[in-house]
């Protein structure tokens, strides 16, 4: 009998765990995918995510491992540039950088500081259905290694993403919901230099990002909106280029260097918020609350909402709040973070964000998201 299963070990799911170890509970985390893989990934690591690393001890870390500090991010709207300002200020002791690691370094990170912790890790562990006891989720019944698996435990987590099973099974109720606006595909490419992240936006809805990633490559992301995305398909690297064409300093070092992996993308970007718990169960991460990745949040989100709800259940089961209270703060200080961003992104991902100026809201939104500073 565990005190919890985290289904899922990932960006939402290993700090959840590793959270809840480090608080002395008996912690199982699985995953379907075995460790290091890759995953579709946004990459960005804001400012929030960054305090939320060092809190936790693992920012030197991740540092160490070659992944590029990027300490300035540059707007182009045709001939116009744009930079954020600074947010230094507001975060005494962290430094203003942000980080855009390969997925395959970070999560088998962020999974190696949960076992640290002391929290259970199965890789190749699939979930199949959970296990209700008198309409409360029970535990969990999934597969390993060809093998029937059951495990139980006080609470079952569900940290396996956009279309988790975990929801799927509690069919949460869902709210704020705005169907897909945009679509996006990037690759890797090394002999290109680069400073800082650099976004284009184009009259046309499309837009290419750019930034420095781990082994001296960089990611190089195309979309638009979602309306687009029939014709785009038709030929996924022609379009790929056309886009980046338009921005011929780019386009020349591209041609001249090397495609290091396949395309990755996708359409399908629902945005949403999901009730987060229930009798037995709660939800983390893209499981829980999801938004066009057009700013990158999806990192930072999950870091923030694995702390919250960490301390809800850490206060349920020290019996300092009743579990109902203790998952309803949760959910409500999720929604109160996350709302002023929410609004942000699917208004820039719509089109409707179109003035530099207001991406000066974006700053004081992203501080809100910030942790204390006294360590976990």
């Amino acid at each position: 009998m565990y005190d919890a299963i985290v289904v899922g070990a990932r960006c939402a799911g290993a700090p959840t765990a590793m959270l809840l170890a480090r608080k002395g509970y008996r912690v199982l985390v699985v995953d379907r995918d075995t460790f290091p893989s890759d995953i579709m990934s946004t990459h960005y690591i804001h400012l929030p995510g960054i305090a939320r690393l060092k809190n936790w001890g693992l920012l030197d870390r991740l540092v160490a491992t070659g992944c590029p500090p990027i300490t300035s991010a540059t707007m182009h709207f045709g001939d116009l540039l744009f930079q954020p300002p600074s947010l230094s200020e507001l975060v005494p002791g962290i430094p203003e950088l942000t980080l855009c690691p390969r997925r395959l370094v970070l999560d088998k990170l962020l999974i190696d500081g949960a076992i640290e912790s002391g929290a259970e890790f199965r890789p190749g562990f699939s979930v199949q259905s959970l296990i209700w006891d008198n309409g409360s989720v029970a535990g969990v019944r999934g597969s390993m290694g060809g093998q029937p698996v059951e495990e139980r435990a006080r609470i079952v987590i569900g940290a396996d993403g956009l279309h988790s099973r975990v929801a799927r099974e509690v069919k949460p109720a869902e709210y704020n919901t705005i169907p897909s606006l945009t679509f996006a595909y990037y690759t890797y490419w090394s002999g290109i230099k680069v400073e800082g992240i650099h976004f284009y936006f184009f009259e046309d809805a499309r837009g290419i990002l750019v930034f420095p990633t781990h082994w001296g490559q960089t990611c190089v992301a195309v979309g638009g909106e979602r309306t687009g995305f029939h014709e785009f398909r038709k030929d996924f690297m022609g379009n790929y280029m056309e886009i980046v064409d338009r921005v011929p300093e780019l386009s020349e070092q591209i041609r001249s260097g090397k495609q290091e992996q396949r395309l990755l993308g996708t359409a399908d970007q629902p945005n949403y918020f999901r009730k987060p718990y229930g009798p037995g169960w709660a939800l983390v991460g893209d499981a829980g609350y999801h938004r066009d990745f057009i700013t990158g949040l999806g990192i930072n989100d999950a870091f923030r909402d694995a702390e919250l709800l960490s301390q809800a259940v850490n206060e349920a089961f020290t019996e300092q709040r009743s579990i109902d209270e203790a998952m309803a703060v949760y959910e409500n200080t999720r929604n109160e973070l996350a709302m002023p961003l929410y609004e942000i992104t699917t208004k820039m991902a719509g089109g409707e964000l179109t003035d530099p100026a207001e991406f000066m809201k974006f700053g004081p939104a992203i501080v809100r998201n910030l942790p204390s500073m006294n360590g976990n």
